[in-house]
């Protein structure tokens, strides 16, 4: 008996380990940072109707680039005017603004420990107390934050057109460590397994410890990007100003596929989402692409009437994401075709963060939205 347990054990133990692992999603209740997770997969366990409508709005007065927070029942976003919004999720009514002095571009908060931490284009990365909205601190970078703070352990990731990552003490803002790379660090930082991923205007996907700094090895990705890896165990995932999408796989350092459509030649801005089986991103080229994580090849893409900057979001089996036509989208994630979509008045270069059942949304006219 023993013996033919032994034997079925060791004949069921490879079928298990080949199976792929479910890729990380946000809980149903939260949503603490850019695309979701800190390996940004963009994947969200809550589940928001398929057709949306409007259960508040507020008016920023000002562009809107930075993506929402959601976290213990308030969304975070950062104004194009230098505010940072705390907002209460049921009503929509403003709980407290800090004013960080400043513009503020695509850096979109992050939350953790009682902390809210955001960039701006003055170069400052500001840590604000999420009770009252009073400063805890502020960090000085040598050029504008576009990048979206991402919080590890007692580390705060920030990235700079200074041409640094820099980490940060999560409770002091001293610097701990900064590495210096050959171009602006525009993209998001990615994060698994202690090892941060930068891939930016160097033409380079570096991984950096984050306990110190410490480049631990880089491969030449061969192209600008603008868009945040998404890092899913060995792989990682983004596209490029080089009208790509690169996939690489980190253990033997070397890319497995490339994706570049031979009829239209556009930029890819939008960072990527992980279905099971199949990357999801929007293209300067008007369209929505599902791509299958192992070789590339398109499963699906779907036609906006603009560019899509949007970062898309996978939940319940849907996609939701942005276009500058001023649509958000939501789409079947299994065959891209349209469930319903939601016309925001003005273009859609944020990326949607979903808690709660509810999808937070802002436009470039400076309304957030709160759909449900």
């Amino acid at each position: 008996m023993r013996i033919t347990t032994f034997l079925f054990v060791l004949l069921l133990a490879p079928a298990v380990s080949a199976q792929r692992s479910a890729p990380a999603s946000a809980p149903a209740d939260s949503w603490r940072q850019f695309r979701g997770t800190p390996n940004l997969t963009g994947i969200s366990a809550s589940t928001p109707p398929a057709t949306l409508k409007v259960l508040w709005s507020y008016d920023t007065k000002d562009v809107l680039d930075s993506s929402a927070a959601i976290v213990d029942g308030v969304v975070y976003v950062g104004g194009g005017n230098g505010d940072l919004l705390a907002l209460d999720l049921a009503s929509g009514k403003l709980r407290w603004k800090y004013t960080t002095g400043n513009l503020i571009g695509e850096s979109s908060p992050a939350v953790g420990d009682g902390v809210v931490y955001i960039g701006d284009l003055g170069g400052l990365v500001h840590a604000v107390n999420v009770k009252d909205g009073s400063r805890v601190w502020t960090f000085q970078s040598g050029s504008e934050v576009k990048s979206s703070p991402v919080i590890v352990g007692d580390i705060v990731l920030a990235g700079s057109y200074d041409s640094n990552l820099y980490g940060l003490d999560a409770k002091t803002g001293k610097e701990r460590w900064k590495v210096k790379t050959n171009g602006m660090v525009h993209a998001t930082p990615s994060v698994q397994n202690g090892l941060a991923f930068i891939a930016g205007c160097d033409s380079i996907l570096r991984a950096i410890r984050v306990a110190d700094g410490k480049e631990s090895y880089q491969i030449e990705a061969g192209a600008y990007t603008g868009a945040s890896p998404l890092i899913d165990g060995n792989r990682a995932y983004f596209g490029t100003f080089n009208n790509e999408v690169l996939a690489f796989d980190l253990e033997k350092k070397r890319r497995i596929w490339r994706y570049a459509p031979q009829d239209r030649q556009f930029p890819f801005y939008s960072s990527a989402a992980l279905g099971t089986d199949r990357v999801v991103l929007g293209g300067r080229d008007k369209f929505v692409h599902a791509l299958d994580s192992s070789t590339g090849k398109a499963i699906w893409t779907f036609a906006t009437r603009a560019r899509v900057d949007s970062s898309p979001v996978i939940a319940s089996g849907r996609v939701y994401v942005g276009s500058s036509d001023g649509k958000l989208y939501v789409l079947d994630l299994a065959t891209g075709k349209k469930i319903s979509d939601f016309d925001a008045g003005s273009g859609i270069t944020t990326s949607p963060a979903i808690a709660g059942g509810r999808v937070v949304i802002g436009s470039q006219d400076g309304v957030i939205f709160a759909l449900g």
